[in-house]
């Protein structure tokens, strides 16, 4: 899948910012820093429009930025279904939430990460980001103590080193920037879930449905291509290997209507299994470095919500980044500003997640921490509608 043609990248090139990862945080970070001039490149040692692990969800503030940024049209355009409303289940208990339209968003969406991560590379391409895929950063060059830099073998297997007074990881959990400047762990979850899905067709959906039971979760979610990613999560032991029928019957066991649609829909050939990872905050900002994404903050996926932040705090640090550049020390205020308003997002949904995944909990608790995880959205979409908006190119 290729959209533009990539020169070749040659050892000793200068950029005012490096972003490592091509997902869907460093591709966002790097279109917004390339809108407001900033010579960006983004690398990523994966093939353009690969799949990646996903819920796929975005929440009222991911759709927001992605139709302020001008994406948005395109994903719709891509038969991406609207999702009008969200119903979360526990007990006897059926809560249904419609999607009142709010700031410029009247439906919410779930993306496949085929269709997403291409659309803002593409983006990004756009706004002059130089874009190479399969190579991959190896380390960082450092200079009177402040990255300066990144090695990296390139998709032909030529060793580089790249100048830029700004390394962005966007890398993932196990990222390597985070690894090479020793990102300290700011708050740690105490509690990890394991999670199974699968792509079913020809299935009768409402919108987002969660079901929630103390020893497994399931939840329901469109996206495109007629198909719907239908999920359970649950403690290692309980999921183990994954697949169909063990999704089939967590549902079941939760929402027996929900599970006689799945009996009457087209179930998958197979599944993909997370054993789960424990969340983590890491300090994000240093001497000519930053984290985003997954890199920086990683919460259990039990909330769905993974996708919104990526591209809520790519806007914050591509806005700090911004507002920073030219001076060092500006720079690293600007980006201590950036974590500390993560922080104060993020924290709160990163316990409610953290909590939810414990499976220790019984129907009472858990309609309180869904009220909880409903206050954090709100904030964070209060925080995102007030920035004023980006240039759209």
């Amino acid at each position: 899948m290729s959209f533009h043609r990539e020169q070749p990248l040659q050892s000793g090139a200068s950029h005012d910012v490096i972003v490592v990862g091509a997902r869907a945080a460093g591709a966002a970070t790097a279109m917004l820093l390339a809108r407001r001039g900033l010579r960006t490149l983004l690398l990523d040692h994966s093939e353009l429009g690969s799949d990646t692990l996903s819920t796929h969800a975005l929440m009222r503030g991911g759709v927001l930025q992605l139709s302020r940024w001008g994406l948005l049209e395109e994903i719709i355009a891509a038969g991406t279904p609207p999702v009008r409303r969200t119903t979360f289940m526990y007990g006897d208990q059926r809560l249904v939430i419609s999607i009142r339209s709010a700031h410029g968003v009247d439906a919410l969406y779930a993306p496949r990460r085929t269709l997403l991560d291409p659309t803002l590379v593409r983006a990004a391409v756009a706004a002059g980001v130089e874009v190479h895929h399969r190579t991959s950063v190896t380390g960082l060059i450092e200079r009177n103590g402040r990255v300066a830099g990144v090695r990296a073998i390139t998709s032909d297997r030529r060793p580089v080193e790249i100048n830029a007074p700004l390394v962005i990881g966007a890398d993932g959990i196990r990222s390597t920037v985070a690894e090479h400047v020793d990102a300290p762990t700011t708050r740690m979850g105490e509690h990890v879930g394991s999670v199974t899905y699968g792509y079913w067709s020809n299935l009768i959906t409402d919108g987002y449905q969660f079901m929630f039971n103390p020893n497994a979760c399931a939840g329901i979610i469109p996206t495109n291509n007629g198909q719907a990613c239908v999920f359970a999560h649950a403690p290692a032991e309980r999921i183990g290997r994954g697949g169909v029928d063990l999704i089939q019957q967590i549902v079941t066991d939760g929402t027996p209507e929900l599970g006689e649609q799945l009996r009457n829909a087209t179930r998958p050939n197979g599944t993909r299994t997370w054993r789960g990872h424990r969340g983590f905050i890491r300090q994000s900002s240093g001497p000519g470095w930053a984290l985003v994404g997954d890199a920086g903050y990683f919460k259990d996926p039990i909330s769905a919500h993974g996708l919104t932040d990526a591209l809520r705090d790519a806007e914050l640090l591509a806005r700090a980044a911004i507002d920073g550049f030219g001076q060092e020390s500006t720079l690293d205020d600007a980006l201590k500003c950036y974590e500390a308003t993560r922080d104060r997002l993020s924290i709160p949904l990163f316990d409610v997640s953290d909590r939810i995944a414990s499976h220790e909990w019984d129907h009472v608790e858990i309609a309180d921490l869904l009220l909880q995880l409903s206050s954090a959205m709100a904030a964070e979409v209060e925080t995102l509608a007030a920035l004023e908006p980006e240039p759209v190119a």
